[in-house]
């Protein structure tokens, strides 16, 4: 079984730089408790990575 990534958006993208809401934006997170769904790939993992700090990621198997 491929390891799946659920990654929640818990904080604000107002103050955020531009680069960081088109990463959330290309994930379909616009407002706050948006969540998506995905395969752990590194192309994730990078993404993830950027906004680490406004997002909760959970691991699923």
């Amino acid at each position: 079984m491929e390891k799946t990534v659920k990654v929640t958006l818990i904080k604000s993208l107002i103050a955020a730089k531009p680069n960081m809401i088109k990463t959330a934006e290309s994930l379909g997170l616009k407002k706050i408790g948006d969540s998506f769904e995905g395969k752990d790939l590194p192309s994730l993992r990078g993404k993830i990575r950027i906004i680490a700090h406004l997002v909760c990621v959970e691991e699923e198997v």
